[in-house]
């Protein structure tokens, strides 16, 4: 029996992405772990996390999970979901700056203040907080029988700015155009919440079940 490994390093909503998970994966086993040995030897693997940026990493280095990651993302599928995103790139601009795991080429930064809407010009909150639409900028194999433009939740207050456009794999408006998907070989990471995003993040999720890394 193959298996999914959620990497627990205590910042994450981990009952809900592996009750989501359980939900799509018919025989594959959904396991959540912070032991460097039982995530290595998971088929797929799922980086969540919710918090600071800087909490993130230390506990990353701390407990050396951090270049566990690297080594993980070279050789088989790993879906990176909201805090796992932003961690993959260089930099944060969170905690006055944090440096990150450096596998994406890229930088995260904070929503500016006073953006507007484009269309009604009504005063944007941060943080992003709700449902938003997800235009795919590339075919992957993470999107199929999702069509462009389905809806899916966020909850942020910073957002990803790869360097590599070919990286970019979704986008979404909030008063700016921003990277909310992003794809580069066995690896491929979402800003927003597919266990809190109903049919659309399940089929995402069933999708990660069934990809076999590369796109």
């Amino acid at each position: 029996m193959s298996s999914i490994a959620i990497i627990d390093y205590g910042m994450g909503n981990l009952h809900s992405i592996a009750k989501a998970l359980e939900h799509v994966a018919g025989r594959e086993r959904v396991i959540v772990s912070s032991e460097h040995d039982v995530i290595r030897a998971a088929d797929r693997v799922v980086f969540p996390g919710v918090g600071a940026i800087r909490d993130c990493i230390a506990e990353l280095h701390r407990t050396g999970l951090d270049d566990l990651i690297r080594e993980l993302v070279a050789s088989r599928p790993l879906l990176g979901v909201c805090l796992g995103l932003q961690a993959l790139f260089e930099m944060s601009e969170e905690n006055d700056g944090t440096d990150c795991l450096g596998i994406l080429p890229g930088r995260v930064v904070r929503f500016p203040k006073g953006m507007q809407h484009s269309d009604s010009g009504e005063h944007l909150k941060i943080p992003h907080m709700g449902w938003n639409r997800v235009v795919q900028t590339r075919e992957h194999a993470m999107w199929a029988d999702i069509p462009s433009g389905s809806r899916f939740y966020f909850v942020h207050s910073y957002h990803a700015e790869p360097s590599t456009e070919t990286d970019v794999a979704g986008t979404t408006g909030y008063g700016r155009d921003f990277a909310s998907a992003v794809a580069h070989g066995n690896l491929f990471a979402v800003q927003f919440h597919p266990e809190k995003s109903q049919q659309a993040g399940l089929q995402l999720l069933a999708n990660f079940v069934a990809w076999n890394g590369e796109s």
